[in-house]
């Protein structure tokens, strides 16, 4: 038998979802640079286009549109508007597409993309003048409080050389959105973000198959991770148990290689599963792995 071990259908560094909403996003943002020297109908091309698929107000003299709560998140601004969003989509987003899969992944996205629209539509105008919105960042917010509930204490390389874990470099930008929200002079659509982030938490927090520390600390989880005398493996997360299922491309280790006599533990499988939620999977040693894979045989 072949030893080698690919878990869970692999670990993608681009998944079709994060890498086909890159390419829209580009895509997209070329058409905008090529409309800024265009006319149809005897109007500039890019204003036809952010009258049509920019977020627009409901209010009179703008041209809203429900589709446009979809469209105005592939519209930018600019090179370095659309390279940050972009950046922190790929960064933040590549994980989680993996760990939940690329379906759940964006539901999730399009759900942050849209509260952020709808806060954008009815709380904004409170604060400041109405204005057309365009921006995948409202998503984007959604995408980054995911990954700081997911893996709180990850580290992050502020401008890649300062480490700061995820849950406070994260946090600090949530609260930093609420104290911009009165900056109507930013140019920026504050609430937007706060919007993407709420639903994102919110989301996470009442779908009870994904296991988040925060969930645990307020005793809260959905899953179980209770012994039981007929099957010790019970307890799994339920994210485990999805993941298991993926396997059936996969070459195996020989489960036989298990040394005579060792058991694998309850304790030893809440280890393994709290190191994958904090570090990754990539960062498991082989027989933490081989433990896992056991496990799901098990399991099944």
């Amino acid at each position: 038998m072949n030893n080698s071990y690919r878990p869970f259908g692999g670990f993608s560094v681009f998944p079709p979802v994060i890498k086909n909403l890159m390419i829209i996003n580009v895509a997209v943002f070329f058409i905008q640079m090529i409309a800024n020297n265009l006319m149809l109908g005897g109007k500039p091309l890019w204003y036809v286009l952010n009258m049509w698929f920019a977020l627009n107000p409901i209010s009179e003299g703008f041209n809203f549109q429900i589709w446009q709560l979809i469209t105005y998140q592939f519209m930018h601004g600019g090179f370095s508007h659309i390279l940050f969003n972009m950046f922190a989509l790929w960064m933040f987003g590549m994980e989680i597409e993996n760990i939940w899969g690329s379906k759940k992944f964006l539901i999730y996205y399009q759900i942050c993309g849209i509260a952020a629209g709808l806060a954008q539509l009815f709380i904004a105008p409170l604060y400041s003048t109405p204005a057309v919105t365009i921006g995948a960042s409202g998503a984007i917010f959604g995408v980054m409080i995911a990954f700081a509930m997911l893996f709180p204490d990850r580290h992050i390389f502020l401008y890649f050389l300062i480490p700061i874990r995820a849950k406070y470099l994260i946090g600090f930008l949530f609260i930093l959105e609420i104290f911009w929200i009165g900056d109507a002079g930013s140019n920026v659509a504050h609430l937007a973000h706060l919007g993407g982030a709420l639903a994102g938490f919110l989301f996470i927090m009442f779908d009870k198959s994904i296991d988040v520390p925060l969930k645990r600390m307020l005793n809260i989880s959905g899953y179980r991770r209770n012994n039981t005398f007929n099957n010790p493996f019970s307890g799994l997360s339920d994210k485990f148990k999805r993941r298991s299922q993926n396997i059936d491309d996969a070459n195996y280790y020989d489960i036989n290689q298990k040394k005579e006599g060792e058991e694998i533990t309850q304790a030893e499988i809440d280890a393994i599963l709290d190191k994958i939620s904090q570090s990754g999977y990539q960062n498991l040693s082989e027989r933490e792995k081989k433990i896992l894979f056991e496990a799901s045989k098990k399991m099944n």
